[in-house]
């Protein structure tokens, strides 16, 4: 498979259904109980110290995070109240419902706490459970390697758990049937369901490799501070996570863009690796729905770029 230019969409599998973004909105395709496709849109809004923030390398990452949190919150919010209405109800739903512009505020808040409260939970239970073991593993580098076995075990549980629930397991599909699309893509493929379901269920830039290399970086990392006493250990760990997220997402990026050269395309496939948990086989159904989803953010993306060449040429 030969390099090529296209743009780099990514995307996010929501309860029956996929969201892609692209580069004016995020949409959301999902399939009703009635067997419908309904669609859900979210403009992106541009802040323009936000796009300079996404120019620096290692703070972009971050902004890119918690950027995905929130708008992932919103379509994951979305996909969960309306798969399963029945046409009709949700016209009562909306004749009670808040302001939408508070509605939507609110759960971009939630989707970054929830985010924030989830990476600190990850960052410190690790420490004490290694901490545990300082009377047998005293050396600074067997805590930082038991610290990082214990994440890597928590996330490897925590995966296999809750993907042991129905609803979790079709979402794992949908997450296969978006990586399936965007391969098709950037493969130059006719983005048909046989097409579709021929490519991979794996990619480089999956937001699952990026938690796997959370931790790999942060064993290194952690190297250059004191793991004793406890609680400085506990300070550097909060202290460092946004210098880990940074890090962290710039070795996505690197084996992403590596992915196609020999030998050094090993470098991403631990990331792949974790990739056979969190994606499942996709069907048919899912797989059309994951294809809708992808080529209506590209007419919608397509209609965005008209009318902002249109404006900009009123302007001059």
């Amino acid at each position: 498979m030969t390099e090529n230019k296209k743009p780099a969409y990514g995307g996010q599998a929501v309860v029956e259904g996929v969201m892609f973004a692209g580069k004016h909105t995020y949409v959301t395709a999902i399939r009703r109980n009635d067997d419908s496709i309904e669609y859900f849109e979210v403009i992106k809004r541009y802040s323009p110290w936000l796009n300079k923030i996404k120019k620096v390398p290692f703070l972009r990452g971050i902004a890119a995070i918690l950027e995905a949190s929130s708008n992932g919150t919103k379509h994951l919010n979305y996909s969960t109240e309306r798969y399963n209405v029945l046409p009709g109800e949700e016209l009562k739903k909306e004749e009670s419902s808040p302001s939408k512009a508070m509605f939507v505020f609110s759960l971009a808040i939630i989707g970054i706490v929830s985010f924030l409260f989830a990476k600190f939970v990850f960052t410190l239970v690790p420490v004490f459970l290694a901490e545990a073991f300082r009377p047998w593993v005293q050396s600074h580098i067997g805590q930082n390697l038991l610290e990082g076995f214990f994440k890597f075990l928590f996330l490897l549980s925590y995966i296999y758990f809750v993907s042991l629930t129905p609803t979790i397991k079709r979402v794992f599909q949908y997450h296969g049937a978006e990586h399936k699309v965007i391969n098709a893509y950037e493969n130059g493929f006719e983005l048909t369901v046989d097409n579709v379901k021929k490519q991979t269920r794996l990619h480089y830039r999956c937001g699952s490799s990026f938690i796997l290399f959370t931790v790999v970086v942060g064993v290194f990392i952690y190297l250059f501070v004191p793991s004793d006493p406890l609680w400085q250990r506990v300070v550097y760990r909060l202290v460092l996570i946004p210098v880990v997220l940074g890090v962290s997402f710039e070795v996505l990026q690197i084996t992403n863009k590596l992915r196609n050269v020999p030998v050094l395309k090993y470098l991403g496939f631990p990331g792949l690796w974790l990739q056979l948990l969190t994606t499942k086989e996709p069907d048919r159904e899912q797989t059309e729905v994951a294809i809708l989803s992808f080529t209506e953010m590209l007419r919608r993306d397509a209609e965005h770029e008209k009318r902002k060449l249109e404006n900009s040429t009123k302007i001059v």
